[in-house]
């Protein structure tokens, strides 16, 4: 499971040839935080900024985005906060330098993050919901989760266990296959560990940062 990530930075969006990012977000992000969410419309690829943490049109306040953060796939058709945005294929990307997740070292947990070797940003495959929420329009999303437990790199992370996760990274070059996904039978063949050649992972201690506090806009529709 993924709860903190850098995103992707101005230059890394040049190095992809991507649209730049019409609006700021903070360095290190964490559920309940804004968040640059890529995804394509009738006019191409565009951003929007959404709250990390799903936010499903039926919860009463955003609070829920501390437990929604992640999707696992395999039960997004039934999970009451993701079904109807999975249901109506709401699919997107968020691009990240890096993630961070937690390896037991003596029992004790350390802070790890996963790159990619030749330092690019990555796509991690996103859920986005868009609503109304006290007459203001909120835009969440949620990291998709797949099983780890054989993943060379990713099923050394986690408490000790049998339960692994890991992000679904969707390739450079499936990007536009993974946006344009109409049926929800499509998601399959994106369900797949990320290679693990192309990455990288190291101890990454914690720094103490002054935590940005989450406000809610009023945005506009997707």
């Amino acid at each position: 499971m993924c709860a903190n990530f850098k995103p992707i930075t101005s230059e890394q969006v040049k190095q992809l040839g991507l649209p730049d990012i019409p609006f700021e977000y903070v360095d290190e992000i964490y559920p309940g935080y804004k968040a640059p969410l890529l995804f394509k419309s009738e006019f191409g690829l565009e951003w929007r900024v959404v709250l990390f943490g799903l936010i499903p049109k039926w919860a009463e306040d955003t609070s829920i985005a501390k437990h929604t953060y992640n999707a696992r796939h395999e039960t997004i058709f039934q999970k009451p906060s993701f079904q109807e945005a999975a249901y109506k294929c709401k699919f997107g990307v968020i691009p990240v330098s890096e993630f961070y997740e937690s390896k037991y070292i003596d029992l004790k947990p350390q802070r790890w993050g996963v790159r990619r070797q030749d330092q690019h940003a990555f796509y991690i495959a996103a859920l986005y919901e868009i609503r109304k929420l006290d007459n203001q329009i909120i835009r969440s999303a949620a990291m998709l989760t797949l099983d780890a437990i054989d993943h060379a790199m990713m099923k050394d992370f986690h408490e000790p266990g049998d339960v692994k996760r890991s992000v679904v990274i969707i390739p450079h070059d499936r990007l536009d296959e993974w946006l344009s996904i109409s049926q929800p039978e499509q998601l399959k063949k994106f369900m797949q560990g990320f290679p693990v050649d192309e990455y990288e992972c190291s101890h990454v201690p914690k720094i103490k940062l002054k935590k940005d506090t989450p406000q809610l806009n009023i945005f506009e529709d997707f």
